[in-house]
């Protein structure tokens, strides 16, 4: 079997070659928005809003050169040392630091400060909230107080700062033969070029996901059991499954709630009517959803199916206002009966063992995934997938030419063996063993506490581990849940099941600017859909699909049916 690191590596400093290794904006959003305006932060790039994708075929970008050839910026760890150079990191913030530990001071962040002090950079982390991130970030660019290394999922951001004047052109720190040469056989020219425009200027870093399965559904199998039932294949199933067992409660737990639909990505496949054209999928896949909301007619039978269960007492009357922490909770307590989740989160060591708790509260019960549902309309199978790249970082125009520098120096280290591999993996013989070469965890209590409450944030160019191959993530991952490895094999092979319908990369040009108001439509709108009365509901959709052509939706579906061909 293949190792679980890349097969390149390079290190300078040591001298050789070795082995490498998107909850809601709120309308204070908006508000904050309108100030991105006001940069007052150094010139950058002037030119209009263009759009970065990984189908993108970039100019090509001219690397200033020193006077012996090489680059004017040396950005491959141990290539240069730097005279005690400060960078400032964002860290997303679970609030899960265990004792003794806090989100900024741990052994993890001691780890990388001793690993960059050797080239004399120091790394500050500045916490913000993983649900806040938008919020923060908008508040913290066009102040001037944003981290060295911003990070982002919302790409039409990232490129609206840089369109703006307000971020640097990284394409001089990466893109010259001797810089960043780790950064480029770990993460590959598809990836780095998903944070490009269509000029070739590189606007921000984006990390890779391991994989790129992204949902599945969630089902009690030992409820199911009690009321008669097997696991349902589509959507009428599922709700008789559910309204038998709220109304039976065979579990004997007088909050049975039927179903909390978390994020609706699958589920939204089963009624779209244009899963099946891949062109109009690339049209409304850029990761918004309110983009499919109004792009896909099959949205209108989605919600009306939500605002079946809701209506009929299935669905959780104030699913809409949980937090994931009490979305979680009715899962663990043993209240709830189903859901659409994220992949793998019912047994996932970073969502808090789901699985694991909810049978230490109740014996015997069975949260497991279930296979996809074929679409009602063609009878064929569609699963929602992320795209290639995971989170953009990057670098306002508040830090130096030298601390961007520095910036990318620490990135190209997390390509590494002794960056990336370490912060996601840990030490040999402390968390894992290597066994056919995999990393084979030694003990899954001991490495929730020391490391794997913080290991995804902390390693920032790789969503979901630091591994070279999809088959070495699934390798990998099912050995981390001891007793569960099934499980986890099984949500992996179902989340990607049939075709899998990946987000885009593209931002269309009139995205930043309208996707404040259109999300904030959709958070109002979303709710009332499934909320309204049944005899409402007719209604409710034309005004919300109003409300979305107000703003100015059609703009941004000519702008991308054009760049996809439509």
């Amino acid at each position: 079997m293949s190792d679980c690191r890349p097969a390149i590596g390079i290190n300078i400093n040591q001298g050789k070659e070795e082995t490498m290794k998107k909850k809601v904006l709120a309308k204070l959003v908006a508000m904050v928005l309108a100030s991105t305006m006001l940069f007052g932060c150094g010139s950058g790039s002037s030119q209009s809003a263009s759009s970065g994708s990984a189908n993108n075929t970039p100019a090509s970008t001219s690397v200033p050169k020193a006077a012996d050839g090489s680059s004017k910026y040396q950005t491959t760890y141990g290539s240069k040392q730097f005279n005690n150079v400060k960078i400032t990191v964002e860290l997303f913030d679970r609030s899960n630091a265990p004792d003794g530990s806090t989100i900024t001071d741990n052994k993890w962040t001691k780890y990388v400060n001793e690993q960059m002090n050797k080239v004399g950079i120091t790394v500050e982390f500045v916490p913000v909230p993983r649900w806040d991130e938008v919020t923060k970030m908008q508040a913290m660019v066009p102040t001037g107080e944003a981290p060295d290394l911003t990070l982002t999922y919302t790409y039409a951001y990232a490129e609206d700062y840089f369109n703006q004047g307000g971020t640097w052109d990284l394409s001089e720190f990466v893109d010259g033969d001797d810089q960043a040469l780790n950064m480029k056989a770990y993460l590959g020219t598809d990836v780095i070029n998903i944070g490009r425009n269509l000029k070739g200027n590189l606007y921000g870093i984006v990390a890779k996901r391991a994989t790129t399965a992204k949902s599945n559904f969630f089902i009690r199998k030992d409820l199911l059991k009690k009321v008669g039932l097997e696991v349902p294949t589509n959507p009428d199933e599922l709700y008789n499954a559910l309204d038998k067992i709220v109304k039976e409660n065979p579990g004997g737990n007088k909050n049975t709630v039927g179903a909390i639909i978390w994020n609706g990505w699958n589920l939204k496949q089963v009624f779209s009517k244009i899963a099946g054209d891949p062109v109009a999928v690339q049209v409304c896949g850029g990761g918004e959803d309110v983009i499919q909301d109004y792009y896909d007619p099959g949205m209108y039978d989605y919600y009306k199916y939500m605002n079946k269960l809701y209506n009929n007492g299935i669905l959780h009357q104030e699913y809409y206002s949980l937090s994931e922490d009490d979305f979680k909770s009715q899962i663990v307590t043993g209240n709830l009966a189903f859901c659409e989740y994220s992949v793998n989160g019912n047994v996932d060591v970073l969502r808090g063992s789901l699985l694991k708790t909810l049978q230490e509260n109740v014996k015997d019960a069975d949260f497991a995934s279930i296979p996809q549902f074929a679409n009602v309309n063609d009878g064929k199978v569609y699963t929602a997938g992320y795209g290639a790249g995971g989170l953009i970082a990057f670098c306002p125009k508040t830090a130096s030419e030298e601390v961007v520098e520095a910036c990318m120096t620490y990135l190209d280290w997390m390509c590494t063996d002794e960056g990336g591999f370490v912060l996601y993996h840990g030490f040999e013989n402390e968390h894992y063993k290597m066994i056919d070469g995999v990393p084979t965890v030694i003990d899954a209590e001991y490495n929730s506490k020391d490391k794997d409450w913080i290991r995804t944030d902390i390693f920032i160019v790789g969503n979901q581990g630091y591994f070279a191959t999809v088959d070495d993530f699934n390798k990998c991952t099912s050995k981390e849940a001891p007793g569960y490895e099934q499980y986890v094999i099984d949500n992996y092979q179902y989340a990607l099941e049939g075709t899998v319908n990946h987000d885009t990369a593209y931002t269309s040009p009139s995205t930043a600017d309208l996707i404040t108001d259109l999300n904030i439509a959709k958070d109002d709108y979303q709710t009332k859909l499934v909320t309204c009365k049944e005899s409402e509901y007719d209604a409710m959709y034309k005004e919300y699909m109003a409300e979305l052509k107000r703003i100015g939706m059609d703009t941004i579906i000519a702008e991308r049916e054009k760049y996809y061909g439509k």
